[in-house]
């Protein structure tokens, strides 16, 4: 058996607000305002409401609402709303709406709405809506990103990057 926990508003979770299938490792609900805690657990997949802060493993898929938390270990895939917050290790694919803030290292892919800013490492992928900019903590660079333009950053150390066609 799998522990996890998962709270509404400090209270446990019912648990006929939610699906939760152990061979397939897939977390269900509609709910809104979720803290999950998945820690140990590698390789779930999650489909939630809005509000939700998520405590995981690596490997892991969240299909969320807004106004999200995830703290998460590395290759993981994201496709959420808008204001969500994300720190993460390497290997992360994320396609959010605007409003983001990204705390992640190298090898990620990025696709989003306006208004984010990423504080990253090396050899990831933009393309992103207007007034998004880039902290490089290996090179002590800031760059603001250009709407629409896909762009690759350069390798560990080595400022820079490369448009993408």
């Amino acid at each position: 058996m799998i522990n996890f926990s998962v709270t509404q508003n400090g209270e446990e979770l019912l648990k006929e607000k939610y699906l939760w299938d152990e061979k397939t490792l897939t977390f269900l609900t509609e709910e809104s305002n979720l803290v999950l805690n998945f820690s140990n657990i590698n390789e779930v997949s999650f489909k939630t409401g809005n509000n939700c802060s998520f405590h995981t493993g690596k490997n892991c898929t969240f299909y969320t609402g807004w106004d999200c938390t995830f703290n998460t270990l590395s290759n993981c895939t994201f496709k959420t709303g808008r204001n969500c917050i994300f720190h993460t290790s390497w290997d992360c694919t994320f396609s959010t709406g605007g409003d983001c803030t990204f705390n992640t290292s190298r090898d990620c892919t990025f696709k989003t709405g306006s208004y984010c800013t990423f504080i990253t490492s090396r050899d990831c992928t933009f393309k992103t809506g207007e007034n998004c900019v880039i902290v490089r903590r290996d090179v002590f660079k800031v760059m603001k990103l250009k709407e629409n333009q896909k762009i690759r950053l350069n390798e560990w150390t080595v400022k820079g990057y490369e448009v993408i066609r």
